[in-house]
C-alpha cells in the first residue's frame, strides 16, 4: 500500500525512518543505541530534555557500575552516549500520531515524521496530592523535584509529602545539603527500604507515619502544612518554607493509548516479554509500562524493545 503522507515544507523538520522513539529517558536513549546497532534508521523525540525522571534522583547506589553517582551525571553519560548513534530532538513534544497503513504520521511541535514503527517510553509524571494550596502555591514553595529547588531552602524547614523511596531519598539529601526536612507518610509504617530507614534514623530527620496532609498553606509563599492523624483524627499544623511532593507516579501513555494501545486500569501500557503492544509495530519500554520503576530495569527493556522492533521490521 502506497503511503498517503506528504512530509512538512522545509522550513520544519521532516523525516522518513524505520523506527520513532518517543522519549529520551533511560529506556528510549538505550533503544535508539541498540536500533541504530541493529541497523535501523531511528530518532528519538522527547518534548523536554533527554534524561527523563532519572535526571532528577538526587543520588543512584544501585545503577551497576556506579557505586554511587547523582542523577543528572548519570543522565548525562546516557545522553553522550546516545548521541555518539542516533538523533535526539529534544523540547519537540508529540501532538498527534496518525496510523495509515503499514506507517505512522507523527506530528511534532517541531516537524513530522513518517515511521515504520514506534517505541513508546513516555515514562511516568509526578502524581499530584489535589488538595487546597498544592496548585496555587507551585513555584512559590511546592515542588517535586529536590535537585532542582533543594538548594533554595538551606538553613530552612522543608515537608517531604511521601515517605517512600523517593521521599526517603529525597529528604536524605535535603538533609545532607543543608535543609531540616520532615517527611509526612499516609501509611502507619516505614515505605521505604530498610538501607534509605537507616539513614533516615542516622541523620535523625523526623518521619512521620498515618497522616493524611490535607492543606498547604501560605498566600505569596509557603508557609506550612495542615495534616491528619489517621488515628484519632485530630488536624495539626506544621510550620515550613517549603514543600516537596513525592507521592507517586502516573504514566504518560495517552498518544498510545490514542492508536489503540491497551493499558491496564491504571494507565500502564501492558507488553509482552519482547515489550510488543497489543498494536503491530508498536512497543513500550521503561517506567510507561509499569515494571519495577528501575533506571536499569528502563534501560534493558529498551534494548529489548529495539531488537524486537529490527526482528519485525527486517526479519519478518
Amino acid at each position: 500500500m502506497e503511503l498517503g503522507f506528504v512530509l512538512p515544507s522545509a522550513s520544519r523538520e521532516s523525516k522518513e525512518v524505520d523506527l520513532a522513539i518517543i522519549g529520551a529517558g533511560p529506556a528510549g536513549l538505550s533503544a535508539g543505541i541498540y536500533a541504530i546497532r541493529a541497523g535501523l534508521s531511528a530518532i528519538i523525540i522527547d518534548k523536554g530534555n533527554a534524561g527523563g525522571l532519572a535526571e532528577d534522583a538526587p543520588f543512584v547506589e544501585n545503577y551497576l557500575g556506579f557505586e554511587g553517582i547523582k542523577g543528572e551525571e548519570l543522565a548525562k553519560k546516557f545522553k553522550d552516549h546516545a548521541r555518539n548513534y542516533v538523533e535526539i530532538s529534544e523540547r519537540n513534544e508529540v501532538k498527534d500520531i496518525i496510523p495509515e497503513g503499514e506507517k505512522y504520521l507523527i506530528k511534532a511541535e517541531s516537524g513530522e515524521y513518517i515511521a515504520r514503527a514506534i517505541i513508546f517510553s513516555t515514562g511516568t509524571t509526578h502524581k499530584h496530592l489535589g488538595i487546597p494550596g498544592e496548585k496555587e502555591l507551585f513555584g512559590k514553595g511546592v515542588s517535586y523535584c529536590v535537585t532542582c529547588d533543594g538548594y533554595f531552602y538551606k538553613g530552612k524547614k522543608v515537608a517531604v509529602i511521601g515517605g517512600g523511596n523517593s521521599g526517603a531519598i529525597a529528604a536524605i539529601y535535603l538533609k545532607d545539603i543543608g535543609v531540616e526536612p520532615e517527611i509526612f507518610e499516609f501509611m502507619p509504617k516505614y515505605m521505604c527500604e530498610k538501607a534509605y530507614q537507616k539513614m533516615i534514623e542516622d541523620r535523625g530527620i523526623p518521619y512521620h507515619k498515618n497522616v493524611r496532609v490535607t492543606e498547604i498553606t501560605g498566600d505569596e509563599k509557603v508557609t506550612g502544612i495542615k495534616y491528619e492523624d489517621r488515628e484519632t483524627g485530630e488536624i495539626h499544623e506544621f510550620a515550613a518554607d517549603g514543600v516537596f511532593i513525592y507521592v507517586g507516579l502516573v504514566p504518560m501513555s495517552e498518544l498510545a493509548k490514542k492508536i489503540g494501545v491497551e493499558t491496564n486500569k491504571w494507565g500502564y501500557i501492558n507488553v509482552d516479554q519482547k515489550m510488543r503492544t497489543n498494536v503491530p509495530r508498536v512497543y513500550a519500554a521503561g517506567d510507561v509500562t509499569g515494571t519495577a520503576g528501575q533506571i536499569i530495569i528502563a534501560a534493558g527493556q529498551g534494548a529489548v524493545a529495539a531488537l524486537s522492533a529490527y526482528e519485525d521490521l527486517m526479519l519478518s
